[in-house]
């Protein structure tokens, strides 16, 4: 006789917050390769048009009927931050920062939308866990300051106020996911947030002459737009609700160390044994974090 396999919520939660870290983490070198070429603000505005554009085919084709009206102002604060805000200042931080520094950087969101969840949601995660948070929040800004030659370089003062500003849509949209669904709660905050990004994507950021943009820019703008804008929030959002903000959000932690492999690939980052170093600090901060 057989015996059926059960996977709790906790786990299912996990494995589909790992597939949405694994899209996120082509984000750095997705934009650095558009900002290149492109000017950063089409690169954030335009990624969330494309999105956003997307996204309305999809609930069209889907005969998805409009979320009640209770949901409004959640939907803006999703919009706002994960549509608007975070994508134009890690556009603008990349124009000076690689996509290897920028992985690692962005390896203190999980601190980060632990502490918006907490606040948000109620979760109350135990004393072990958010020292071992802590300790790699400390660990990602010394990583910073080192790399940066003994001081913070220009966009990093961008790239953690995208931190605070990337907890607070991932937290607000896994509290949305839990009444909506994952993927319907970032199509629609795209699709909100079309007519605020629409106008000056087209008349105020379009490049002027596009002839001289090579292919691979618009590889990683359209990456950027499909990928990190809209599918791997499916699987992001639904692991979030599924198995509790606190938790899920700690394989965030993984991402520098998919990130420097992904920017050597693609862009020939030149990758110091100190940034393997901290990556790999990191990593076993969240293998531990996972225990407790």
């Amino acid at each position: 006789m057989k015996r059926s396999v059960t996977i709790s919520n906790e786990n299912q939660g996990l494995l589909y917050g790992l597939l949405g870290v694994i899209g996120f983490s082509l984000t750095p070198p997705g934009t650095r390769m558009a900002v290149e070429y492109l000017d950063p603000v089409f690169v954030g505005l335009g990624r969330a048009v494309v999105a956003g554009l997307l996204a309305a085919v999809i609930l069209l084709l889907m005969r998805i009927p409009l979320p009640d009206k209770k949901y409004l102002v959640r939907f803006m604060v999703v919009s706002l931050t994960v549509a608007l805000i975070y994508p134009l200042l890690l556009a603008w931080s990349m124009q000076t920062i690689s996509a290897s520094h920028t992985g690692v950087v962005l390896g203190a969101l999980p601190l980060a939308t632990a502490l918006v969840g907490a606040l948000r949601s109620g979760e109350r995660p135990s004393a072990e866990f958010w020292w071992l948070s802590i300790l790699g929040a400390i660990t990602v800004i010394a990583f910073s300051i080192i790399n940066g030659g003994g001081s913070l370089q220009s966009g990093d003062a961008m790239l953690f106020l995208a931190v605070i500003i990337g907890a607070i849509g991932y937290t607000e949209g896994a509290e949305l996911s839990k009444a909506l669904g994952g993927w319907q709660v970032i199509c629609w905050a795209m699709v909100f947030a079309l007519p605020i990004l629409i106008i000056p994507f087209l008349f105020v950021a379009w490049p002027v002459d596009q002839t001289l943009i090579p292919d691979s820019a618009w590889y990683g703008f359209f990456y950027v737009a499909i990928s990190s804008q809209l599918f791997s929030f499916f699987p992001w959002y639904k692991g979030l609700a599924m198995g509790g903000i606190t938790r899920v959000s700690q394989l965030m932690l993984l991402m520098p160390f998919m990130t420097i492999i992904e920017s050597q690939w693609l862009l020939n980052d030149q990758v110091s044994i100190q940034t393997y170093f901290f990556a790999s600090m990191v990593i076993g901060i969240v293998l531990i974090s996972r225990r407790v």
